[in-house]
């Protein structure tokens, strides 16, 4: 099944110092280590618009970070927006299996253990951006959802899947 028809992969990420350093795992994922990272996030499985980006570019911080919202969040009114998208390994900090990658946040910060945490927004935490599998099961297609640490953990959906989430990515210059 293709995956990001048409779309710039390359022209997606904006590989900075930090980024590199932070997010982007040197090498593409192997079937060993999805698999191994997703038992270890608690057996939910990646999904496949997830590992097809990864394969091409293992995480990193976009250079298109908001995302236009109907329903307002604690971040604003009509969008949120990230500052990155977890890898899939363990060798940088942000990766889903890194120091503070998704386990992270429900060890630590008491998020809901409601899926995988993929992305993070500017708020240092308070926020954050999630593979939702509460309505598909561990191995369904999850939603993206944001869930709001500020606001007792409201969750609120962003869009039904990972593809229509990176692909309605917008310039975060107004």
């Amino acid at each position: 099944m293709g995956y990001f028809e048409g779309f710039d992969v390359a022209g997606f990420w904006d590989d900075s110092a930090y980024a590199l350093r932070e997010y982007v795992e040197e090498a593409p994922p192997s079937r060993d280590l999805i698999a191994s990272l997703e038992e270890e996030l608690g057996g939910y499985r990646l999904p496949g618009s997830y590992i097809a980006l990864m394969t091409a570019h293992n995480g990193g911080i976009p250079a298109r970070v908001r995302f236009p919202m109907t329903e307002p969040t604690s971040w604003a009114d009509d969008h949120i927006e990230i500052t990155g998208i977890r890898g899939v390994g363990r060798m940088r900090p942000q990766s889903l299996g890194g120091e503070y990658g998704s386990l992270f946040w429900i060890d630590m910060w008491e998020y809901p253990d409601i899926g995988v945490y993929f992305a993070d927004t500017p708020s240092a935490g308070h926020d954050m951006l999630a593979l939702d599998y509460r309505g598909c099961g561990r191995h369904g297609e999850p939603t993206v959802v944001h869930v709001d640490q500020e606001d007792d953990f409201a969750i609120t959906l962003v869009t039904e899947n990972f593809e229509a989430f990176v692909m309605g990515l917008v310039d975060g210059s107004v």
